[in-house]
């Protein structure tokens, strides 16, 4: 019997934070993060990018919510960057609904010269000789 898993995806969504992932840079950022918290000077010699760069990727990143930052409390020129679980576990959780194979259906197309219901299964080849 199968299992029908129900699931409507909002693709834009989707599309434009696979958009942002889709970027090397960023996805070693996001890799460093998941060891921990990090500083721009930690993520620039890991990556070895210069700062400025980490900066634009890093706002690319917390533009879409995956990424937190927080001030240094002795000194607030330092910023950290870390993780943002719960916006992790919502992007993990569609991954795993919207890839997930039992979704797949066993349909056939409607239409093409196997179909006996299609217009092409109807026709007649004609020669158009020259």
């Amino acid at each position: 019997m199968h299992e029908s898993t129900e699931f409507s995806p909002d693709i834009d969504s989707l599309s434009q934070q696979l958009k942002v992932l889709a970027n090397p840079k960023r996805l070693q950022i996001m890799n460093l993060l998941m060891e921990g918290v990090q500083c721009n000077c930690e993520l620039g010699d890991s990556l070895d990018l210069p700062l400025n760069l980490i900066s634009h990727h890093i706002g690319i990143l917390r533009k879409t919510g995956l990424v937190n930052i927080e001030r240094d409390s002795v000194d607030a020129r330092w910023v950290y960057f870390s993780v943002n679980k719960a916006a992790l576990q919502a992007l993990s959780e569609v991954f795993e609904q919207f890839f997930d194979i039992r979704r797949i259906q066993p349909r056939q197309p409607n239409c093409g010269p196997q179909t006996t219901n299609s217009p092409q299964s109807n026709m007649t080849l004609v020669n158009r000789g020259p």
